[in-house]
């Protein structure tokens, strides 16, 4: 079932060529190179390899000195949505509309610093207050999604914060959203930060809920999907 859905502007097919900087690729357009702006800064090896399909948008924002915006990148029949920002504007339209379980009953009120970090969703109504993180998920390996990509301190950090969030009478969670569709169950990739793993098990452990939910990726839209069971 669908809970919340973003529309695509159109979309021009290109050819990804390299990752310049962190967030600028090299892409190819009908023959010609130009530059796009990557909306993340995870690392996307195993997605974002040279010679992969991509789909990019023309890019008018304000200030933006890149000409494109990369939206998708195609893995196999897969297409897979590469910017870390838009699991953020998916889950807000679905909490502000009521419609994400567990959470139906409360509304975003904002960011909320606690501990050494920024939260993404400090919820209120319907009982205690919710402190929510939202994680962005693209790697994906024999139907297994598995977040970090890399290595990040960060991340170990706010499972810890929203731990003792939970152990001081907030509703604590984590949702992580998995930007492709061909995920059947989600875990930590302990392979490649085996600390963010152990944190998000303790955190786990000490109440802090963890969600997955994956999204529909569609050439005209992306949608907030179903859940996924855990294997932590």
């Amino acid at each position: 079932m669908t809970i919340a859905a973003l529309a695509f502007p159109p979309l021009t097919q290109g050819v990804f060529l390299a990752r310049e900087t962190r967030f600028t690729a090299l892409v190819e357009l009908d023959g010609r190179q130009e530059r796009a702006h990557l909306g993340t800064s995870g690392r996307l090896v195993e997605t974002l390899a040279p010679g992969r399909t991509v789909y990019l948008a023309a890019g008018n924002r304000p200030g933006r000195r890149t000409a494109w915006e990369l939206v998708l990148t195609r893995v196999g029949r897969v297409l897979v949505s590469v910017d870390s920002h838009l699991p953020n504007r998916l889950v807000a339209v679905a909490l502000q509309e009521g419609r994400l379980p567990p959470w139906r009953d409360a509304r975003p009120a904002g960011g909320l610093g606690f501990g050494a970090s920024r939260l993404d969703f400090h919820l209120r109504g319907g009982g205690p207050d919710v402190l929510l993180e939202v994680k962005s998920v693209t790697l994906v390996a024999d139907g297994v999604a598995m977040f970090p990509d890399a290595p990040t301190r960060r991340g170990a950090v706010q499972m810890a914060d929203l731990a003792r969030a939970g152990a001081e009478g907030y509703r604590a969670a984590v949702l992580f959203v998995i930007q492709r569709g061909d995920a059947r169950v989600f875990r930590p990739a302990d392979h490649i930060d085996p600390a963010f793993g152990d944190a998000l098990r303790q955190a786990r452990a000490r109440g802090v809920d963890v969600y997955a939910r994956r999204l529909a990726v569609s050439l005209k839209q992306v949608a907030l999907d179903g859940g996924l069971p855990l294997d932590l």
